[in-house]
């Protein structure tokens, strides 16, 4: 599979990716968890169908010790027990977000009540930007048919 264009060759996209990369470092600055930070572009980029960042994502976060009963669990988080209450907020945040088109109304105020619950509200701000940043990467790929498979961590830092 051959990526439509040289999307991360070209330049006009070099300064789009530019600030995107920015407000990814902000939120990756942050003080909302790492492995919660992983599993949310993780399981955003699965609902979006990005094999390219469903690769990096998954790599980076085993490079930095994730344990993979939990990766490979994290589609079906709901049945799976080796998730926090607050990654479980984190996560249902993440589907709600990148399902707004699917759910009328978007995130409920059941799902921001229960991730207020876990997260200050710096953590708050930083999960609805990392939501909104994995959604624009995964966006970008995925129109572009990016293929996944050759990710290194670390690759892009």
């Amino acid at each position: 599979m051959e990526s439509r264009l040289n999307y991360f060759g070209h330049p006009l996209a070099g300064r789009v990716m530019k600030h995107i990369n920015s407000a990814n470092k902000v939120v990756s600055d942050s003080t909302l968890p790492a492995a919660t930070q992983e599993l949310v572009k993780i399981r955003a980029s699965q609902i979006n169908g990005c094999g390219f960042c469903t690769d990096m994502h998954t790599k980076d976060a085993i490079a930095a010790g994730a344990n993979m009963q939990r990766l490979n669990l994290v589609a079906a988080w709901r049945e799976a027990k080796v998730f926090t209450e607050a990654e479980r907020a984190a996560l249902e945040m993440a589907e709600q977000g990148t399902r707004i088109a699917d759910a009328a109304g978007g995130v409920t105020d059941e799902a921001w009540t229960n991730a207020a619950k876990h997260f200050d509200e710096d953590q708050l701000v930083a999960l609805i930007s990392l939501i909104a940043v994995i959604n624009a990467y995964n966006r970008i790929n995925v129109i572009n048919q990016q293929p996944a498979g050759d990710y290194q961590p670390g690759q892009f830092g």
